[in-house]
């Protein structure tokens, strides 16, 4: 598991002229299914949730390596370049930027009624909501997700990939899933988290913070008790100086949490934290007061640390460090459809010529841009 990172900047372009969208949605397909054809979908996913791969996927398309953009217009480019392919490839995608992100569920279900999925849908489902979940409720970081994709093969084999906007400074920050996860949903759960990294970010899937889990599922079987202490920091919140979570994360309303804990406590008895976080209605508010109540009846101090850790090809599209040629484009379009069509009928010659250009003791090639 790691979790790398890069910065990014305020949105930069993202738009897209009509004609690189459609040389994106070429490409990129191409890319795609050369990868499937050689390594299979398990091995794709794997590229996609790697955000230093998607990053130089984006690039490879056209797209400035700072752009936000670059998520949300590649991703839709792919969904529409594959979507003729997608069952003979056994690569599915749904979800998407704004609206499109909610009809994610609704998408996965009506493939694999179509493509007959062997029963994935429910699980395939329960790991998109999960996912926003998580990165919406559990990280706290000041993101407000606008983007979601999930990538997945006709096994249920899955990666996510999501986006959130900062409130103030409109920089991105990219989450990357995989469905390796090695315990729940709620515990190192990420691939990667990208963006630039700030202080003060209320993470509960980081290790340490996982005994304020615990003490926010045990909490959300008194609601009574919660309610309480919840209403005396509201009232004298100079006189929980200990608190230790940050001044931008606001103290919720009792009146707003008094509704969910209840509802919680009535209806839904949670075994676990995952359960506590997905139940409907349960966001950043709730688990932030039960964090706050946690903390001053049990003394479980919480940590702030940022998950994130730490070439272009055709040119870029908003012309740096050229603007994107036309010709490479299509000459790359092409060579790629030729070796897989040779690679289909088993012959591998031109898949293996490829191969041995991304060797790293092939001489360097360099061309200079012409003009489109």
């Amino acid at each position: 598991m790691h979790r790398t990172g890069s910065a990014t900047s305020p949105l930069h372009g993202g738009h897209c002229p009509p004609w690189l969208f459609t040389k994106m949605k070429e490409l990129g397909a191409a890319i795609v299914e050369a990868m499937i054809v050689e390594y299979g979908t398990l091995e794709v996913l794997q590229r996609f949730s790697d955000p230093v791969w998607f990053q130089a996927f984006g690039s490879t398309l056209g797209f400035d390596w700072h752009s936000s953009g670059l998520t949300t217009v590649v991703l839709g480019a792919l969904k529409e370049g594959l979507a003729p392919k997608e069952h003979e490839l056994g690569l599915y995608m749904a979800g998407g930027k704004g609206r499109t992100a909610r009809k994610t569920p609704t998408e996965i279900n009506d493939k694999g009624s179509r493509f007959a999925l062997a029963n994935t849908s429910t699980a395939l489902i329960y790991a998109s909501k999960m996912a926003a979940k998580v990165d919406s409720a559990a990280v706290q970081d000041g993101y407000q997700l606008y983007h979601h994709v999930m990538l997945f093969d006709a096994e249920g084999h899955w990666a996510v990939i999501q986006q959130g906007m900062h409130n103030t400074n409109h920089m991105a920050r990219r989450y990357h899933w995989l469905d390796r996860i090695p315990d729940t949903f709620t515990r190192h759960p990420h691939q990667a988290v990208v963006g630039a990294m700030t202080a003060e970010v209320f993470d509960l899937t980081e290790s340490a913070n996982w005994p304020i889990q615990d003490a926010s599922l045990e909490l959300s079987q008194y609601p009574d008790q919660v309610l309480q202490q919840l209403r005396h920091i509201e009232e004298h919140p100079d006189g929980h100086r200990d608190l230790l979570l940050p001044r931008f994360h606001a103290i919720p309303s009792s009146r707003h949490i008094d509704t969910i804990l209840r509802k919680v406590y009535e209806e839904a008895n949670p075994k676990s934290f995952e359960d506590l976080l997905g139940l409907s209605g349960v966001g950043a508010s709730t688990i932030r007061a039960l964090s706050m109540v946690a903390e001053v009846i049990h003394g479980t101090h919480p940590t702030f640390h940022d998950p994130v850790r730490y070439s272009f090809a055709h040119g870029g599209k908003d012309g740096f460090p050229y603007p994107v040629n036309r010709h490479n484009y299509d000459t790359s379009i092409a060579t790629l459809r030729q070796a897989i069509e040779r690679a289909r009928l088993q012959d591998h010659d031109k898949m293996q010529a490829l191969k041995r250009l991304s060797s790293p003791n092939a001489s360097a090639l360099e061309q200079k841009p012409s003009p489109r």
